[in-house]
This record gives C-alpha cells, structure tokens and sequence, in this order.
C-alpha cells in the first residue's frame, strides 16, 4: 500500500494546495499540478472541494486554525502584558518553524494580492484572518496603551506585516526580531504618553 492509498484524498489535495498555491501562486498553479501531487482524479477534487476556489478557501481555513493555536499559547505561556502583545512575534516565529506550512511569506497576504476580487469563500477567510489580528491586537494593548490602545495596536500590526513583506525582500536578516523591537519600542512609547 502506498502513502497515498493510505492517506485520504481530501487530506492529500490539503497538503498540495499548501505546498504549492502559496509559494507559487494560486492563479499560476493548474488544477492538474495539484492533481499531480496529491495523486488524485479531478473528480476527486470536485468531489471533496467543488471548485479550486473552494479548495484555497480551505487550505487558509486550516492556515488559519493553525496559526491562532500556535498564537493562542504564545499568549497564554507570556508571562505579562508586554510579552502578551509580542507573542504575535514569537508565534510566527514558531509557525515559521513548523514545516508543516512552508511558504516564502504569508498565505493569507499572498491570497489576498493575488486575488483582490476573490471568491467569496477566500474573501471570508481572508477577513477572519485580519479580524484575529486587529481584534487580538487591540484586546492585547488595552492593558499597555489604555485609551491610545488603537493606535498601539496599528502600530504592532504594522510592524508584524512588515515582518512579513522582509521575507520576501530577505533583509533584514532576522526579520522577526526586528518587528518585535519596533513593537515593543511602539508599546513603551505608548506607556510613556
């Protein structure tokens, strides 16, 4: 029996969409790539999925029950408020570590530059992923910032999408840990005041 008859389709057809469509392009990859890799029939695909639309749409859907559980205990294991607020950079520092995910940047920016009309499928993962970051944001810089937490918050965000974009241009060499000095060099201002 071989890996791919003992693995589900719908698992394999997961695994090469996130291998490919993120780092390669979701546009640029044909459905006969993905096909190809998760060793299935096209009727397969339409079976599980419906569309490719609807395939990306649950490739970030998983992306992204991923990411806010690795973010989730970044936040819990933070030992005060200002670590709580720069566990985003610490989470994306593991996530990036987890090869589970591997892509040059992030899926869910890469959706959404290159689908700027998605599907409405793609569109509502692509909010829920901004929605976790500004409300999680916000929520995290009450306690820093108080009444200026809004501000803290799109200033963190800023610095965290930043982070993001430096993967793709390779500098500056420790990309996270730049975005997390200009957080928490935003968060101390924001004390300050």
């Amino acid at each position: 029996m071989t890996i791919a008859q003992r693995t589900p389709a719908r698992t394999r057809l997961l695994r090469a969409a996130d291998d490919v469509l993120f780092d390669h392009g979701i546009r640029a990859t044909p459905v006969d790539e993905l096909l190809r890799r998760a060793e299935v029939s096209a009727a397969t695909l339409y079976t599980h999925f419906g569309s490719k639309d609807a395939l990306v749409a649950e490739a970030l859907r998983v992306r992204l029950a991923d990411w806010r559980a690795v973010w989730d205990q970044h936040v819990v294991a933070a030992g005060d408020d200002m670590e709580r607020l720069l566990a985003v950079f610490d989470a994306l520092a593991s996530y990036r570590g987890d090869r589970n995910h591997p892509s040059r940047w992030c899926a869910f920016l890469a959706a959404a530059t290159e689908l700027p009309e998605a599907a409405p499928e793609i569109s509502d993962v692509l909010d829920g992923d901004t929605a976790l970051l500004t409300e999680r944001l916000l929520h995290l810089s009450r306690p820093l910032a108080g009444a200026r937490a809004q501000d803290l918050a799109d200033e963190v965000l800023l610095a965290y999408s930043g982070t993001l974009a430096a993967f793709l241009r390779g500098c500056p060499r420790s990309p996270i840990d730049v975005g997390r000095r200009l957080a928490r060099s935003a968060a101390q201002a924001h004390m300050r005041d």
